[in-house]
Formats: C-alpha cells, sequence, structure tokens
C-alpha cells in the first residue's frame, strides 16, 4: 500500500474532528443576548422613578397619570407573562424573545417621543408586553443552551445582571434624566435592544417545546380584565367618589371576571395558571411572600421619590443618590443569602428578611415637615438588607416547591404575582395618598390666618393642584411671598403625615408576608433536586449516598 494510500485509509478510520467553535460559543451569546435585554428590560423598571417628577412637568401630568406610567408597565407584563411563555414553546424561544426586544425597543422610542400622558402610558403597557415576552423566553434560553456544571454559572452570572441593574437604576435614570432628559431614559433602550435583536437572531440557537401546548385564551383575557378593572377603580376612586356606580361596576366587574379566571382555569387541561401548584403550602407562601415585598416597599419606591423631589426639591440625579443605599445593601447581601440558603430554611430567610423590611418601613415612618432625606436613611439601610435577604430565597424557593417539570410555570407564577403587587399597591396606596394629603394639606393651611386667606383664595385649584402634584407651579403663581410660603410649608406638613401613614401601611403588608412565610412555607414540601424522574421499570428512589445524608424534612 503507497504512502498516499495509507494516508487516505487513515483518513477513511479517522475522520478529521474540527473544533464546533461556533456551536460552543453559541451558548455564551445566547447569555449574552439574555443578560443584555434583561439589564435593559429590569432597569427599565427602576429609572423610571426617578425621572416621575419631571415626566409630570413636561406633560402637565395628573397624579393619576404618573401612577399608570409605572402601573401599565406592570400590568401589561402581569397578563402577558404566562402566556409568553406558551408562545416561546409553541413557535420558538429565540424567534419569540427576538420579537419580544423589537417590541420592547419600539415602544421605548414611543415612550421617549410622548406628547402627551396619555400616549406614554399606552407605549408603556406595549412595553410591558415586550418585557413579558423577553422574561419568559430568557430562562428557557439558559435552560437549553447550558448543561451540568455550566449552568449553574449562567444563572450565576444572570442573577448578578439582574442584581446590578436593580442597583444602579436609580442613579442611571437621575444621571439620564438630569445630564439629557427623561426622554433618553426611554432612548437609550433603543441601540441596546437593536444590538441584543441581531445577537439573537445570528447567534442564538433555536429551542422549543416538542410537546404541543395551546393558548388558554380564557384565562388570559379574564385575568388582564380583572386585573385592570381593579387597578383602575383603584386609581379613580378618589377622584369619582368610592360608592359611585362607575367605581362599583369596575370592582364588581373585577370580582366577577376574576371568578372566571379561576373556574376556567380549574376546568381546562392545559390552563395558563395551573392551581393544582397550590395544593402546596409552600407554592401559596412563596406567592404571597412575592406579593407583599412587591406591594410594600418596592411599591413606595414612587412615594419616597415623590417626597425626596417634590417635597425636598432634590433633583433626579440627587435623588438617585439618596437611593443607593438601599439598593446597594440589597444587591450587597443577596448573594450572601443565597449561600445561606442551603443551610438556613427557606421560611426563616423569607420571613426574617420580610420583617425586617417591614422594621425598615417603620424607621422610615418618623419624617416630619422640617425632616432632611436622612431622615430616611436608618430604614433604607434596614429596608435594603431585608431585600436582600429576601429576593435569592425566593427566586430559588418558586421553583423548589414543585416537580421538576414544573419549575417553568412556577417560575412565571412567581413573577406574575410581583408585579400584581406593584401594580396593585401602587394603586392602592396612592388611593390613600391622594386622600390623606389634601386633607392633611388643607388642615395645615386652616392653621394660620396666613394659609386660611389662600385657601379662600384657592378654593377648588388649589385642592386639584395638592393631589395632581401641582402645589410649586400653584405657589410660583401666587404675588404674595408669606402666602407662599405658607402654602409650600403646609404641602410638606401634609406630605410628610402622609408619607408615614403610607409607611404603616406597609409595615402590615410586610408582616403579614413575614407570618405567610414562616407558616406556608414548609420545608417537607420542598422537592429535592436529585430526586430522578420515575419510569415504569425504575421507581424514584434517590441514590444511596445521598439517602445517608438527606433531611428529616426530606423524609417528610
Amino acid at each position: 500500500m503507497s504512502h498516499l494510500d495509507t494516508m487516505h485509509h487513515r483518513s477513511c478510520l479517522f475522520p478529521e474532528r474540527r473544533p464546533a467553535m461556533p456551536a460552543l460559543n453559541r451558548k455564551w451569546w445566547a447569555l449574552i443576548a439574555v443578560c443584555t435585554a434583561t439589564f435593559m428590560l429590569l432597569l427599565d423598571i427602576t429609572v423610571v422613578n426617578v425621572a416621575l417628577p419631571d415626566i409630570q412637568r413636561s406633560l402637565h401630568s395628573s397624579f393619576s397619570d404618573l401612577q399608570w406610567v409605572v402601573d401599565a408597565y406592570s400590568l401589561s407584563l402581569a397578563a402577558f407573562l404566562l402566556t409568553a411563555g406558551v408562545v416561546g414553546d409553541m413557535f420558538g424561544r429565540r424567534e419569540v424573545f427576538a420579537v419580544g426586544l423589537g417590541v420592547f425597543s419600539v415602544s421605548s422610542l414611543v415612550c421617549g417621543l410622548s406628547t402627551s400622558s396619555l400616549m406614554l402610558n399606552l407605549a408603556r403597557g406595549a412595553q410591558g408586553v415586550g418585557g413579558a415576552i423577553m422574561f419568559a423566553t430568557s430562562l428557557a434560553l439558559i435552560a437549553s443552551a447550558f448543561h451540568g456544571k455550566e449552568r449553574g454559572t449562567a444563572f450565576g452570572i444572570y442573577g448578578a445582571v439582574t442584581g446590578g441593574a436593580v442597583a444602579v437604576g436609580p442613579l442611571v435614570g437621575g444621571a439620564l434624566t438630569s445630564g439629557l432628559g427623561w426622554r433618553w431614559i426611554f432612548f437609550v433602550n433603543v441601540p441596546i435592544g437593536i444590538a441584543a435583536i441581531a445577537i439573537t437572531l445570528t447567534r442564538v440557537q433555536e429551542s422549543r417545546d416538542p410537546h404541543k401546548r395551546r393558548i388558554d385564551w380564557i384565562g388570559f383575557v379574564s385575568f388582564s380584565v380583572s386585573l385592570f378593572l381593579l387597578v383602575l377603580a383603584l386609581v379613580r376612586g378618589n377622584a369619582d367618589g368610592w360608592g359611585s356606580t362607575l367605581i362599583l361596576s369596575l370592582l364588581i366587574g373585577a370580582v366577577v371576571l376574576f371568578t372566571v379566571f379561576i373556574v376556567a382555569e380549574w376546568r381546562q387541561s392545559e390552563p395558563m395558571l395551573d392551581l393544582e401548584l397550590f395544593r402546596r403550602p409552600a407554592m401559596v407562601g412563596v406567592s404571597l411572600v412575592a406579593f407583599a415585598l412587591s406591594a410594600s416597599i418596592f411599591a413606595m419606591f414612587l412615594y419616597i421619590t415623590l417626597y425626596i423631589q417634590d417635597d425636598l426639591g432634590y433633583g433626579p440625579l440627587a435623588a438617585g443618590i439618596r437611593f443607593l443605599p438601599i439598593t446597594m445593601l440589597a444587591f450587597i447581601v443577596a448573594p450572601i443569602a443565597g449561600k445561606l440558603s442551603v443551610r438556613i430554611q427557606s421560611r426563616f430567610l423569607l420571613g426574617t428578611g420580610l420583617l425586617v423590611v417591614a422594621i425598615g418601613c417603620l424607621l422610615m415612618a418618623t419624617v416630619h415637615a422640617s425632616s432632611g432625606w436622612t431622615a430616611l436613611l436608618p430604614g433604607f439601610v434596614v429596608a435594603g438588607i431585608g431585600i436582600g435577604a429576601v429576593n435569592p430565597v425566593l427566586a430559588s424557593s418558586a421553583i423548589s416547591v414543585v416537580p421538576p417539570e414544573r419549575s417553568g410555570m412556577a417560575s412565571g407564577t412567581n413573577s406574575t404575582f410581583r408585579q400584581v403587587g406593584i401594580a396593585t399597591g401602587i394603586a392602592g396606596l396612592g388611593a390613600v395618598f391622594q386622600s390623606q394629603i389634601q386633607h392633611k394639606t388643607l388642615a395645615a393651611l386652616s392653621a394660620s390666618p396666613t394659609g386660611r386667606e389662600v385657601l379662600t383664595r384657592g378654593g377648588a385649584r388649589l385642592s386639584a393642584a395638592i393631589t395632581g402634584g401641582g402645589v410649586r407651579e400653584a405657589a410660583a403663581a401666587i404675588p404674595s411671598a408669606p402666602a407662599r410660603a405658607a402654602l409650600l410649608q403646609a404641602y410638606r406638613v401634609g406630605f410628610a403625615s402622609t408619607l408615614d401613614h403610607l409607611m404603616i401601611i406597609c409595615v402590615v403588608v410586610s408582616a403579614i408576608g413575614s407570618i405567610c412565610a414562616y407558616v406556608l412555607v414548609r420545608q417537607r414540601d420542598f422537592v429535592p433536586s436529585y430526586a430522578p424522574a420515575a419510569t415504569p421499570e425504575q421507581p424514584t428512589v434517590a441514590p444511596p449516598e445521598r439517602r445517608r445524608t438527606e433531611t428529616p424534612e426530606h423524609r417528610t
């Protein structure tokens, strides 16, 4: 055999193996795309808060309009989250993820170009749809691209990115708003979104669920509309009267449609939300913790921002800097809590974390008319520690209290409870805020002769300015300096007292969530991650070496 024949013979037996570098790198490109999109998504939640006062002045928005800037986003995110996951499974997660990026980027552009509050709020709703699509498919893309130990590394990087986005959000929002204007908190999403779309379509591997699924239209429509009617009733209650036909109709409609949603989910074979998940008390507890955390301290961020900027007079960047103690401590404590979760039962971390949040809110319920921003600092520090203790444990617990094959729906359900908590929390606290601040500011004005004169001349216009956040503009139109000072002082008295009341409500909500965590998040409800799936030939049995070390809770 000639030398050439020998080489040919060897090449046939041992074909050349070229390193599949593109395929190998695709998973890291998937992580980059997902982390970029998630960073943009979460950043857009936090940056908006510090820009709200500037948005109000620029678009001449009412207080209700400001609530909808946040609630329109949270509502659409909550409504579309579970359905978006099904769509991704059906049509391919990469393609659907790219569509979500496109919707988010285009709606961000429209937000930045908005010329009215209505236009901005509709665009924010569209942003929430894009965000839901991105959020619902992002974790599935990572899970399909990474396996074994690398999956843990990928999720660790993903968690660090999400924590970083929340931590620096107020600072980035303040810097953009102060330096370039509030519109740039939305414009900045456009080039980032375009880059993420390009990476997704050219570098990310497609994945889809091999099992056919269908969209639960009844559940989607009934849940979305009932939640919208509830929030609308809470936002409009003070203006239209809580006993008015409109408000009562909205509340009744919300209850009826939510009942339809529960019945539909119970009877369908492929529901949007599988109610069987809630047979485990731990799943109920984890969901209530997610709701309580969002409906308390996260919903309060809007009103704390208004206090720091509207009442204390700080600009957006200065306000963002003052939020750093709470956001950075949450970022620092989170990985510590994540490591402790393997040694300490989840209910103790969740319950204690929410209890710490409640204490932080209680410490912030001490401001008065002459307080500076440092009056909030002790509460910021304590609440930041509590948030950091709850967040990572909440995320891991949500998928640990259900079998592995249900982890996707459990994670989506937990995220939905978070968004519902923010939407209803902001609306509910807003109803109290509008009622209290008007009453307390007018009472403070009535306490002095100069204030009574302002009150007599202002009339209905002054009441509208107080509830709509236009007190400073109303004061600027008063020619008398003592009268202006009297109005601003009364507003500070009313705002500080109202903020204290809102904080007490958050204390109660957080404390109830803490009790639910201690009572319901039972360790025996957790599913051991090492348990293999049962097959007809081989029943589910833990490996011998793991069985010798399992805890009493696992044996239960």
